[in-house]
């Protein structure tokens, strides 16, 4: 980690003895036009890196605050880590998902490759989790449609997402996923997607059996007292259908605005999404995971030299390895001195012979009150 901040967290202006570079402040003052200068001179991966008080980056802050201006231009920083994570251990995702941010969420899962859904907290909860307890409907939609994992539990209370939405009374996140564990899928966003309304043809035969029909007398009465009220609109119904197929590839809304790169994958519940630039190519190469050792049956292994910052840099000088070349280090000496003898606090009585039991030691404060008491014997048969 780079220099650390030794500003308070809340403190929006740099203190003298205050490292942090001109990117965090940037990013905490909601400055695009100063953090768009910064990315133009070039950012260290030191500055990049930077941490308050909190240890959040600037966006972590920008994430928690909500500012959508800087957390687009941070999306072309390098350098950055978009799953740091703070001293409790939330990183920016969790920040503004469980803040309600949906336009961050949405910029933080399209724009930043390499984004882990699934990084967790010290409480063992996930972006998705600490969504669903704070009832963000819309951001637990935006995660689920991400690829987040629903089945996911925390290892305190193993309870997934769903079960902490209903533990914390949070109504509208567990109607919101339960409407898409019904509709997992967005048809509309294929190129097999057929436009006409499956109800329809039932609903035209329900309507031409009602007309024929004569309407009984309580059927009169009903649709005279009955009053219109709003009602939201039907799932399956009219309404939604109009939804789906003006948002659909073959609609001519989209078709002459924009073109999709993955026609044949439309976004599902629980499948992982690529950003926008792993689509395009322009996102880094991942870090290469470090390959285990293999051994051959018959070989000899031979074990690279650790040097000493590695492992042996946490142990003593005078413990790690030396060659012939350097000088002895000298062993610490260690001394020892006699703590000084505190005065005697009490007496102990003189243990007779037959008598093998410890007897009660008696302190200076009992021979005193017994010495009084004395006196005060004395003195009265003295009156007498």
């Amino acid at each position: 980690m780079s220099e650390a901040s030794s500003c308070p967290a809340g403190q929006e202006t740099p203190a003298p003895g205050c490292r942090l570079g001109a990117l965090y402040w940037a990013c905490v003052r909601n400055d695009p036009v100063q953090l768009q200068a910064t990315l133009d001179g070039g950012v260290s991966p030191e500055e990049a890196t930077q941490v308050d008080g909190n240890g959040r980056t600037g966006l972590m802050v920008a994430c928690y605050r909500g500012f959508q201006s800087v957390v687009a231009l941070l999306s072309r920083c390098p350098f950055l880590d978009v799953n740091q994570q703070d001293k409790e251990g939330d990183t920016a995702l969790m920040l503004a998902a469980q803040a309600g941010h949906v336009p961050l969420v949405s910029l933080l899962l399209n724009y930043y490759p390499g984004l882990d859904l699934e990084r967790r907290d010290q409480r063992g909860l996930t972006a998705l989790m600490k969504a669903a307890v704070r009832n963000r409907s819309e951001c637990v939609a935006a995660l689920l449609m991400a690829g987040a994992d629903l089945t996911a539990v925390d290892p305190v209370r193993g309870k997934t997402a769903l079960e902490w939405a209903l533990l914390t009374d949070s109504f509208d996140t567990v109607q919101r996923i339960r409407m898409l564990l019904r509709r997992p899928q967005i048809e509309q966003l294929s190129q097999h997607y057929q436009p006409e309304w499956p109800a329809l043809p039932g609903l035209v035969a329900q309507a031409q059996a009602q007309a024929q029909a004569t309407p009984s007398l309580l059927e009169r009465l009903q649709a005279t007292l009955s009053l219109p009220f709003a009602q939201f609109p039907q799932e399956g119904g009219v309404l939604d259908h109009l939804v789906t197929i003006t948002t659909s590839l073959a609609s001519p809304f989209l078709t002459t605005a924009c073109h999709t790169l993955c026609p044949d994958q439309p976004p599902a519940l629980g499948t992982r999404s690529k950003s926008v630039p792993e689509l395009l190519g322009t996102a880094p190469p991942p870090t290469p995971a470090p390959q285990p050792l293999q051994v051959v049956p018959g070989s000899r292994v031979l074990i690279p030299y650790q040097s000493h910052e590695g492992v042996l840099s946490m142990c003593p000088q005078w413990l790690q390895p030396r060659d012939s070349s350097s000088p002895r280090p000298q062993a610490p000496k260690i001394r020892l001195s006699k703590a000084s003898s505190s005065p005697t606090q009490y007496k102990l009585q003189p243990r007779p012979r037959e008598n093998q039991r410890l007897a009660l030691p008696v302190w200076r404060y009992q021979e005193l009150r017994m010495e009084r008491r004395r006196q005060e014997e004395e003195a009265r048969w003295a009156q007498n």
